[in-house]
């Protein structure tokens, strides 16, 4: 989302990436080539999934870690390069930063969209995705390689408040000046370009009578409170009004971290527990990132469903609010998203604390949904856009750039 704009605030990126053919998921070509063609590109092979699983090895970053180090050695002895910035969630690869300093002497920056190593699932109890072992090695690689990638650290980038004051405290060389909490961008020039793109998603016909909402995203069990809380209010407010309730459909889109037959379906067990499973469609795969924001477009009301961790913070917003559809968004009252929906008016939201149990939050939530019921169909909420100028891709590339600037001083 930054990369059409770097070149206008004074920066020439040059991008270091993994060989499509070799990364597990959803391969959206429609997606790579949104990036501007000035801009170079330097591809590397990984190990094959396909022939790694066999020894359990799935990981990305274990699977990729040699060629990108082969192939960053060879560019950054080539060609001279002012500053390195790590911006991904394959995180053994920020590692990379303190070797290629101690190497080229290039201040490096590192983006921390989510926690690297964290205690939060042995805290909660919680399942951690991909299971209890996979999860213990990964990790065990952060105890590893986290001190290792924030040794010679110029800069951290954050997407929430929360991750800086982790760091501080885990690692004491590091100051409150070396972070700058910046979530990701909304991304307008996608949203510009969908209409030519003559996108058809499969996930519901928005022709068929039916009001179809629609959640797009990961579903961890991180997220099973504020899921209790919506089917509660929906069990609740269909037995007072069961009519109005036959023309809506809930559809959970990409909800699995997985991409195959290992996909499980983690929002329709909930549903069921609670007595709307007839209302909701959970398709646990990833659908391409375009197809995603047709999704969204064509829906009538959009769902955004929060963790229980106050520090997170929900990437997928922006795409929401620009889809122009009515927002219920259930999140920890400390969340970001609570803060940018109110100061946008662009969504409803209920809040909970971290003591709560979903039926205190029962009244709220029946409210909320008697709103949405209310709307007619095609409703655009009354969005500030001038407040929401400061959450888009350009303005966040704009502070990104001041940041790669100081990095040089």
């Amino acid at each position: 989302m930054s990369l059409p704009y770097f070149k206008e605030f004074g920066w020439k990126p040059h991008i270091l990436t993994v060989r499509p053919e070799f990364i597990e998921g959803v391969n959206d070509s429609l997606l790579a080539k949104t990036i501007p063609q000035h801009i170079p590109v330097t591809y590397t092979k990984a190990l094959p999934f396909q022939y790694t699983k066999h020894l359990g090895i799935g990981s990305l970053g274990l699977r990729c870690f040699p060629y990108l180090l082969q192939a960053g050695d060879r560019l950054l002895s080539q060609t001279k390069f002012d500053l390195i910035y790590f911006s991904t969630t394959v995180f053994i690869t920020m590692a990379l930063g303190a070797r290629w300093y101690r190497r080229f002497n290039i201040p490096y920056v590192l983006d921390f969209q989510d926690p690297w190593l964290s205690d939060y699932y042995e805290k909660s109890g919680l399942s951690p995705p991909g299971g209890r072992l996979k999860y213990k090695f990964s990790q065990l690689q952060a105890e590893i390689l986290e001190p290792i990638a924030v040794s010679n650290v110029n800069h951290i980038i954050s997407v929430s408040p929360e991750y800086p004051k982790t760091l501080q405290q885990r690692y004491k060389h590091l100051k409150a000046e070396q972070f700058t909490v910046l979530p990701f961008g909304a991304p307008e020039s996608d949203f510009e370009q969908l209409p030519s793109l003559n996108i058809q998603q499969q996930i519901f016909n928005p022709k068929d009578g039916k009001r179809h909402w629609v959640y797009v995203g990961a579903v961890g069990n991180i997220m099973s409170f504020a899921l209790r809380v919506l089917f509660l209010g929906i069990q609740s407010q269909r037995r007072q009004n069961p009519e109005v309730w036959e023309s809506i459909k809930l559809h959970f889109v990409g909800t699995s971290y997985a991409s195959d037959h290992r996909a499980v379906k983690t929002v329709e067990p909930i549903a069921k527990e609670l007595g709307v499973a007839d209302l909701v469609e959970e398709y646990p795969y990833r659908i391409p990132y375009f197809e995603a924001l047709q999704t969204l477009i064509d829906s009538d009301a959009i769902l955004l469903i929060g963790s229980d961790d106050p520090g997170y913070t929900a990437s997928k917003l922006y795409p929401c609010i620009l889809a122009k559809k009515p927002i219920l968004a259930i999140f920890h009252q400390q969340s970001s998203v609570i803060k940018i929906l109110n100061k946008c008016r662009a969504g409803r939201a209920i809040t909970f604390t971290s003591g709560n149990q979903p039926g205190d939050l029962l009244n709220q939530i029946t409210a909320e949904l008697n709103w949405f019921l209310s709307l007619q169909k095609g409703y655009q909420p009354e969005t500030d856009w001038s407040a929401f100028k400061a959450y888009t891709a350009k303005e966040m590339t704009r502070q990104q750039c001041c940041i790669f600037d100081l990095s040089l001083n």
